[in-house]
């Protein structure tokens, strides 16, 4: 139950949130907010492939 939620997350995630990666971005640059998305992206698909 929990992984499909997880799934589900990143789908969503997918779907609204930015890709930095795509657009290259210098992580020892990045705002506080890009980290924390980047932070709860990186969170999502690690529970996900769990």
């Amino acid at each position: 139950m929990k992984k499909q939620i997880f799934k589900i997350l990143a789908k969503i995630n997918k779907i609204v949130l930015p890709s930095y990666s795509k657009r290259q971005l210098d992580l020892t640059k990045a705002t506080k907010l890009q980290m924390a998305i980047f932070g709860w992206k990186l969170y999502v698909t690690k529970n996900a492939l769990d």
